[in-house]
């Protein structure tokens, strides 16, 4: 019989995180600290907003570029909150989450060959989006000397005449690492000289502690190099309802939407109704949760801190990275032996990345009293650990 798989995707590895997901939903007693999914229930006038759109018979297909009333709240939100602006009748589309965003872009500016530069430690989705649009992923690896933050002179050693892109994640998922103006401004001069396009996902903008999260695509003449990933699921807690926007100028978003009908016609109504919601009336809600993670986020870094574990403290997003190298154990072999003793799930670094080796993702994404419990548990299995020589 013939091989009638994709090389390209039989290339490719499952997702790490869903690896250890699917193992602690059948472990009876397991505390997961592994998905990045806020514990929060949506607030309820977004819920009641997708409610009453169901009730008004609202179930037919959007436009394939999504509501031009949401489209219109995601450009005054993005004007609003990032000094980002663009046209809602022709640079944004609403598509089906921010992971749907990643893989449009991709396949819209890629040809075969075409080089991505890939920085890591990074979501899992970012190299198989590559790859499977046909481009070939190249690594640049951040380092926790440097907080975790890009510098210039690795993408120099990266960039070949192959180079069509690179794609930036700050606030960082893993890390937790954002990045300043300033320190994007190098970042911005690298893309212009070498002529090449940013895909910059912001899907934890809303989520920084203690400075304003900064759009590379509103650093000048940017915006015509940039396509910004955001969504709803993170700031608003709207996982489920997956739904995400792509903002981009005219010229690639014409194209865009051509790869998004065809593969996907138009991102779910119900969805699109609420999220409108979501963007008038939330800004309360998100606060409110914003200020939970950064309960959550001193705290762990606190116990880490207590328990002798090395930890980077996070800036942005709901996830802290500490190192385990002291142990003497890959962050595959931990966490492993973790969730076999302990019932605690926690996603291994190399998840991420070569360069998440040695580390691991901690979520948190839970409530206190479920990180006590998680963390009490990970102190009683470092203590029973050999020590290292």
């Amino acid at each position: 019989m013939r091989d009638f798989l994709s090389k390209r995707v039989v290339s490719l590895e499952p997702s790490g995180i869903r690896k250890f997901f699917d193992i602690v939903s059948e472990m009876p007693d397991a505390i997961s600290l592994g998905v990045g999914e806020p514990d929060f229930d949506t607030p309820w006038r977004v819920r009641e907003e997708g409610i009453y759109s169901l009730e008004r018979g609202r179930t037919f297909y959007t436009s394939n570029a999504g509501l031009k009333e949401l489209r219109y709240e995601i450009s005054e939100y993005l004007e609003r909150k990032y000094e980002l602006v663009y046209d809602p009748n022709h640079e944004i589309i609403v598509t089906v989450g921010g992971s749907e965003g990643i893989d449009i872009a991709m396949r819209t500016i890629l040809d075969p060959g075409d080089e991505v530069i890939v920085v890591q430690p990074c979501f899992v989705s970012y190299v198989a989006c590559v790859v499977m649009a046909g481009g070939t992923p190249v690594i640049v690896s951040l380092k926790e000397e440097d907080k975790f933050k890009l510098k210039k002179e690795q993408l120099e050693a990266a960039v070949t005449d192959k180079t069509k892109a690179m794609i930036i994640s700050f606030p960082n998922n893993p890390t937790g690492a954002i990045m300043t103006k300033e320190e994007l401004e190098p970042i911005a001069e690298f893309a212009k000289e070498h002529d090449i396009v940013v895909i910059s996902d912001e899907i934890y903008s809303e989520l920084t502690y203690g400075r304003d999260h900064v759009s590379i695509a509103s650093l000048p003449e940017m915006k015509d190099r940039s396509i910004v990933i955001n969504g709803f699921s993170k700031a608003f807690a709207m996982t489920g309802w997956r739904l995400g926007y792509v903002a981009a100028p005219r010229y690639m978003m014409k194209q865009m939407v051509k790869v998004h009908q065809f593969c996907i016609m138009a991102a779910p109504t119900t969805s699109q109704y609420a999220a409108i919601e979501a963007m008038r009336s939330c800004d309360d809600e998100v606060e409110e949760m914003r200020t939970a993670y950064n309960q959550r986020r001193r705290f762990l870094v606190h116990e880490f801190q207590r328990m002798g574990i090395e930890c980077f403290e996070p800036e942005g997003a709901f996830y802290i990275f500490p190192s385990i190298k002291k142990f003497g154990m890959t962050s595959e072999e931990f966490a492993t032996k973790l969730l076999n003793e302990e019932k605690v799930a926690i996603v291994p670094g190399s998840a991420f990345g070569a360069c998440g080796e040695g580390y691991l993702r901690v979520s948190y994404a839970y409530s206190i009293e479920e990180l006590k419990e998680a963390l009490g548990r990970l102190e009683r299995f470092i203590n029973h650990l050999p020590k290292k020589q």
